[in-house]
């Protein structure tokens, strides 16, 4: 299969905590890793936890992956070492407004209130969003999936 260019990947953001539990990493890392093998660019926080797992699954198959991070230098904000490139976007929060708006959609991966913050600014402008894990929210318009095939199948499907 023809890598499609990069202005026509999708970019999906996988959004979690900065830290996280073996089996949430796991499921993170095989969400990166199948976002990858489908041409899609990984957009995360660019930390730790979730973000990192994702970032590695994503990096192992070769996939650009993209961390947008908190501060305004890697001393502020240590990147973690699967990202391909590390914005450092000095915005602390703020940057879960550009993490939604970056992103064709989320895959949320279980995670805190900035994980929720995310996830209710990709619905206000109109992203699709992805649970996996974590979050049960009474929200009819959010996609739910159990599996990291599914969820990676969903968020893509839901931008094609």
């Amino acid at each position: 299969m023809t890598e499609p260019p990069l202005a026509r990947r999708p970019i999906v953001g996988v959004m979690g905590g900065a830290e996280c539990g073996p089996e949430e990493a796991a499921l993170a890392e095989d969400v990166g890793r199948l976002l990858a093998r489908r041409h899609a660019i990984l957009l995360s926080g660019g930390r730790g936890g979730v973000m990192e797992a994702a970032s590695r699954g994503a990096a192992a198959e070769g996939g650009l992956v993209l961390g947008l991070l908190p501060g305004r230098d890697a001393t502020e904000s240590p990147p973690n070492a699967h990202l391909s490139v590390a914005l450092f976007t000095g915005l602390g929060d703020g940057r879960n407004y550009v993490n939604a708006c970056a992103s064709h959609a989320l895959i949320a991966i279980a995670g805190g209130w900035g994980t929720l913050s995310e996830i209710a600014l990709a619905r206000k402008l109109g992203k699709p969003v992805v649970l996996l894990r974590g979050w049960v929210l009474d929200a009819p318009d959010l996609i739910r999936a159990s599996t990291a095939e599914d969820a990676v199948e969903e968020a893509l499907l839901s931008i094609a």
